[in-house]
């Protein structure tokens, strides 16, 4: 009984449509999963975005830690708000006749930055200060402590701030020894909840408690109305949120940077990360990949039979008779499909058939011939040629 081996599904170039689906997909799926993963981050940045800003004590934000409460009744009133983070911003936009305000900082100002404030010629508006910046503003006019003690405070002054404001729940901590500052809601430790002072080209205003304009804490009260008190003295309001990375000093010749957060413009470090994301998914796409083939001019001309009769050479120095006979039968199996009129996707079995039909011979010999065994010798190898052209110009015969 003789029992015949399925022959392999491959036609003349060895591949098939499975084959060479996998091979595109392999070119296309870098390109892809990246347009993927962008269209998914501008997704995912486009939904996650909060519908306002989150940072306290911004004009902007409607959180409870907020003051867009604020902000927006001193709009409706005419006024006009200027949002900053920045030193710099604050020095160049605040100007006589504006009011500048500079709300709790998270960390600490640098000497610079606290005579750059301190030096600006628009009015003052302190809210729980630092020291430094209290002591320069006020020319150590007014001192700040810390205070735990809640209630509510009489104004105890004769400021018309006071008279339009009434009681505060403020925490105090501001003390005066000095002439001419006027202490308000003054506790029964002598310490005060608000100071102004009245210098030659502007006024500073102090507020210890920082809660004074929080969307959650405006309404207790007479916040609202010391707040708009204070901030509504002028048509122009500079919102000061002071940035905890900001080092600049708003200094007109200011001193060659050193760091690349002062050089750089303001956005830039989200933007290198996308870019260096971007560069990471490219190294990976192209780096296992040659890149096109090139053409280039040969130095002299060579004929089709010598390049035919080295590569036989090089074959047989190798003994490589598999690999030649692998050669000679997928380039017969492919001229005599196109011949027939198979699609580039038959499989083996397909070729078969069709040459079996055109030329009447037994299938397991043409089986034999186009998918069989390697050739032992170089005699089985010029053997298996001649029956290769043999069966091809069966084929071919009309």
């Amino acid at each position: 009984m003789t029992t015949t081996t399925e022959p392999p599904m491959i036609i003349g170039d060895a591949t098939t449509a499975g084959s060479r689906a996998r091979s595109r997909w392999r070119r296309a799926r870098w390109p892809l999963s990246v347009v993927g993963i962008l269209m998914l981050a501008v997704v995912f940045l486009a939904v996650s975005r909060p519908p306002s800003s989150g940072v306290p004590y911004a004009p902007d934000n409607a959180d409870e830690d907020g003051a867009r409460a604020v902000a927006r009744v001193l709009g409706s009133r005419g006024v006009d708000v200027t949002y900053v983070r920045s030193v710099e911003d604050a020095v160049r936009a605040a100007g006589p006749g504006d009011t500048l305000l500079i709300t709790p900082n998270p960390s600490v100002f640098a000497p610079e930055q606290v005579d750059a404030l301190s030096g600006t010629e628009a009015d003052l508006v302190l809210l729980a200060p630092e020291y430094d910046l209290l002591s320069a503003a006020t020319d150590a006019g007014v001192d700040s402590y810390p205070s735990w003690e809640d209630g509510v405070y009489e104004p105890a002054c004769d400021a018309e701030v006071a008279e339009a404001t009434g009681p505060l729940a403020l925490q105090t901590g501001l003390e005066t020894s000095a002439e001419g500052v006027v202490l308000c809601w003054v506790s029964a430790d002598g310490v005060g909840a608000y100071a102004r002072v009245e210098q030659n080209r502007r006024s500073v205003t102090v507020i210890h408690d920082g809660t004074l304009l929080r969307n959650d804490t405006v309404l207790e009260e007479g916040n609202a109305a010391l707040a708009l008190w204070s901030l509504g003295e002028n048509e122009r309001l500079v919102w000061m949120v002071p940035d905890p990375f900001d080092l600049s000093t708003g200094q007109e010749d200011p001193e060659p940077a050193t760091q690349l957060s002062v050089v750089l413009p303001p956005g830039s470090g989200p933007a290198a990360g996308l870019l260096l994301l971007v560069a990471a998914f490219l190294a990976l796409w192209r780096g296992r990949r040659l890149g096109p083939l090139v053409t280039e001019d040969l130095p002299v001309l060579v004929r089709s039979a010598e390049t035919t009769r080295g590569r036989g050479r090089l074959y047989r120095a190798s003994r490589a008779r598999g690999h030649a006979a692998a050669g000679l039968r997928a380039a017969a199996a492919d001229r005599m499909a196109k011949r027939l009129g198979l699609a580039r996707s038959s499989d083996a079995a397909t070729v078969v058939d069709a040459v079996v039909a055109a030329t009447n011979r037994p299938t397991e010999q043409v089986a034999y011939l186009l998918y069989g065994p390697p050739p032992a010798d170089d005699a089985a190898l010029t053997e298996l040629a001649r029956h290769l052209d043999t069966l091809e110009s069966e084929v071919h015969r009309p």
